[in-house]
């Protein structure tokens, strides 16, 4: 089964308890196995500072599905925890969930672009892939360890 890692981030009301239940309903997903996630950590938001600090982590998951239907999955997982997606861009937020990686591919498609597109340039996003696989190699970038090294 392919292996994808999922980010993990919200800001708004009960963070760690809707992370908690993020990764319960992930859990449940029919074609998705949960096999690791990271530790939790606060972080600074980007794009909009003025908001709330994050809470951000990252799941690594074996799954049955392709990746646009693992997308779809964790887009339903949001609606269902109360996200509600209006246009705003970097705002503050209930719960988000970012396919990062899924295996070695690249995707390209409407909606759904794999490897993440700013990935290789987010610690809230490197540091939990770290705490999961500090080897992980992100597609056309390198190693999460390396990745990391350069952003200091």
């Amino acid at each position: 089964m392919p292996r994808a890692y999922v980010g993990l981030g919200a800001n708004l009301g009960k963070r760690e308890d809707t992370l908690d239940r993020a990764i319960e309903l992930l859990r449940e997903a029919k074609g998705v196995a949960v096999v690791a996630v990271s530790q939790l950590r606060e972080t600074d938001p980007v794009g909009v500072p003025e908001q709330p600090p994050f809470l951000n982590g990252a799941a690594a998951v074996e799954t049955t599905l392709s990746p646009r239907e693992l997308l779809d999955a964790l887009l339903g997982i949001e609606r269902e925890l109360g996200r509600v997606r209006d246009g705003t861009r970097w705002g503050p937020r209930k719960i988000d969930l970012d396919l990062l990686l899924y295996a070695d591919d690249v995707v390209v498609e409407p909606g759904l672009r794999v490897p993440h597109p700013r990935l290789h340039e987010r610690r809230f996003a490197l540091e939990p892939l770290a705490d999961l696989d500090p080897e992980l190699r992100i597609p056309g970038r390198g190693r999460v360890s390396d990745l990391l090294a350069h952003l200091d």
